[in-house]
């Protein structure tokens, strides 16, 4: 099968690429900056947002993956930018034929609007379903990996802050899910003749969680002290700053982020394991695994 990685240099398509070379796939990667991808793999540099270099990405390809994202959401016109870069790729697939694409995005809050970052990853999604025959849109809440900049964030938090402040989003509920089954998700959908037409599936893991019990249960599997607070409020443009310089982030990836955990995000059905049989990992597993991985590249202080 020959397949295109789009947004190669990023997390989940570093995590990718080596997986579906050990599938056999001939591989392509799309990136704007080529020399941040880790892998050697034959690459086009282009952007999406312009719409260059997709059309060279696409000539021959059965199957794309569409990793493109933009975690910045609290600069103005990021939902614009985000179904430019969507509507170009679209474009370009239906150009080349492209038979096959796979997108991951968010889930659908089922108590509240959605925030601003999960409403444009539902609308990229619409755009993608429409991009090839074959379209699969998966939906996951946060994925639990060491290079996840979600998970990153929680775990930086643990560690820096003597007392754990849960603002008043602690008690929504979601089911997190291991960066592994995601990447198993990703490689079942490659080939799968289940994907007839297109679809859209939540793939959550299998511990329901709320925000507040998550960031406990790593505070607890990292063996550190935090007395957890429970606020009433939320304050989340002026709370997420602060939880952005604690953890050496960039607050325009952490607003987003705070205004999405606002929401209870729980899956629509488990229509996704009925196609896709992926056995899954537990949170608890997940969080040990994701910190040893981080462990092997550099020290946790609060270990």
């Amino acid at each position: 099968m020959h397949v295109l990685v789009t947004g190669a240099s990023g997390y989940l398509g570093n995590v990718l690429i080596p997986r579906l070379e050990a599938a056999g796939h001939e591989l392509r990667g799309f990136a704007r900056t080529p020399a941040k991808v880790r892998h050697d793999i034959p690459l086009v540099q282009g952007d999406a947002v312009a719409g260059t270099g997709l059309d060279e990405a696409l000539d021959g390809i059965d199957v794309a993956y569409f990793l493109i994202h933009s975690m910045e959401g609290a600069a103005p016109g990021f939902d614009d930018l985000e179904r430019r870069s969507a509507e170009h790729f679209a474009t370009a697939a239906q150009r080349a034929g492209l038979r096959r694409v796979v997108y991951l995005g968010g889930p659908v809050p089922t108590d509240k609007q959605a925030s601003r970052h999960l409403a444009s990853r539902v609308a990229v999604e619409e755009i993608l379903l429409g991009a090839a025959p074959e379209a699969v849109a998966f939906r996951a809440s946060m994925v639990i990996g060491q290079g996840s900049r979600s998970f990153r964030f929680l775990v930086r938090l643990v560690e820096r802050t003597p007392l754990l402040p849960l603002p008043a989003w602690h008690s929504g509920l979601t089911q997190p899910i291991d960066e592994r089954d995601v990447v198993a998700y990703f490689l079942a959908a490659t080939t799968s003749d289940a994907v007839r037409g297109p679809l859209s599936l939540d793939i959550p893991g299998p511990d329901v969680l709320s925000y507040g019990g998550m960031i406990e249960r790593i505070r607890d599997i990292m063996l550190v002290h935090r007395p957890a607070v429970r606020l009433p409020f939320t304050l989340t443009p002026i709370a997420s700053k602060v939880a952005a310089a604690i953890a050496g982030e960039d607050p325009g990836l952490i607003e987003p982020l705070m205004e999405s955990l606002e929401s209870t995000l729980l899956p629509r059905n488990d229509d996704a394991q009925r196609i896709f049989p992926v056995r899954l990992h537990s949170f608890d597993a997940a969080v040990e695994r994701a910190l040893r991985d981080w462990e092997s590249v550099e020290a946790l202080a609060a270990r």
